[in-house]
């Protein structure tokens, strides 16, 4: 390979016009085959790691940019992922999308944020081509069925927060939601807790499906213990007028109210204020997410904390594994109760 040498390099006052790879090459003594190699980072095993200095080297003495728009026509890839999400108003996709995004912006990458229409029910294609503006889709907290009308046939997908039996994604991301309702349930029962009502998401999705099946799992191990579980629709006064309902219903008042998430266990409080009644002093309550409105509200939650912007730090990159050939790694996020002020010892 040639050194580069003083009269290589363009002389002051010459042509200023953008540097091309050819610019590139001439500068380095390589060829231009070698400088996208290098500068697409796949140089590796092909190109000396003194040659592939020498060229980055020379691009950066002359300014040289790739053109990526053109870099991606050649390659057919747009470098970009479509993040879809049941709604845009829950904080906990903001923060996936916040990692998703951050992970993505690493490797060239840019996000589209995708609310679905209708919730949980089918996703309609943003583009006129979903399969001609993008790499590959991430999608939240959905089941796969909802997103056919986007994904085409050869669309990599990779699932967050979601049914790990559904067999149409290239990878899934989930959390350990059995094992965060498990750790709600030890904790309530620990403190004396057995009449529950378990404040239920009226959106049927497998997170929330996943978190019934291990609170009635838990307390079923527990003598004397008992659950009745009332479902609302995901916003705070709903939330409230099934928790009035679930205090005042026939029968020994319940002591402990759990919510499938925290806008669930602020109608509870509310519920529980409306009623007279004292929170945790006559009725404990617990959330889940640990949103910022958990610590918004008096007394503060308890609740389960969801590292949601390592879901997706990691749904970014189990789809950039999948675009390369790489098999993405697949395994459960570890949650983690926060105990707070909203959780004591059943009343006397």
């Amino acid at each position: 390979m040639a050194h580069r040498s003083q009269q290589d390099r363009p002389p002051a006052g010459a042509d200023t016009a953008r540097p091309t790879s050819r610019d590139v090459a001439r500068a380095a003594g390589v060829s231009q085959a070698t400088v996208s190699l290098v500068l697409g980072d796949k140089w590796r095993g092909r190109v000396s790691e003194r040659t592939a200095g020498v060229v980055r080297e020379a691009a950066q003495e002359l300014g040289y940019r790739p053109n990526l728009a053109a870099r991606n026509l050649r390659l057919g890839r747009t470098r970009t992922a479509l993040l879809v999400v049941p709604a845009l108003t829950n904080e906990f996709f903001a923060r996936v999308y916040t990692g998703a995004a951050a992970v993505a912006a690493r490797h060239g990458f840019g996000v589209v944020l995708y609310p679905s229409p209708e919730g949980i029910g089918p996703a309609k294609d943003p583009f006129a081509s979903a399969r001609a503006a993008l790499d590959g889709i991430i999608a939240s907290s959905m089941a796969a069925q909802a997103l056919t009308a986007i994904r085409g046939t050869d669309l990599p997908l990779v699932m967050l927060d979601s049914d790990p039996a559904d067999t149409g994604a290239a990878a899934h991301v989930n959390l350990d939601i059995a094992d965060g309702m498990r750790q709600v349930t030890g904790h309530l029962t620990a403190l004396g807790h057995r009449r529950i009502v378990h404040l239920a998401s009226a959106v049927s999705s497998w997170t929330f499906d996943v978190r019934a099946r291990a609170l009635h799992d838990s307390l079923a191990r527990v003598a004397g213990a008992e659950v009745r579980t009332v479902p609302a629709p995901l916003d705070v006064d709903s939330a409230r007028e099934a928790a009035v309902r679930a205090l005042t219903a026939p029968g020994p008042r319940p002591t402990a109210v759990v919510c499938d998430d925290d806008i669930l266990a602020a109608g509870a409080c509310k519920a529980a204020r409306r009623l007279g009644l004292r929170v945790p002093e006559d009725v404990s309550v617990t959330g889940f997410d640990d949103l910022a409105l958990a610590t918004a509200v008096e007394p503060e939650l308890t609740t389960v904390r969801l590292p949601a912007e390592q879901v997706g730090e990691r749904g970014m990159a189990a789809l950039l594994a999948v675009l390369e050939g790489r098999r993405p790694e697949e395994s459960s996020l570890p949650v983690e109760l926060v105990v707070r002020a909203s959780s004591a010892p059943p009343p006397a």
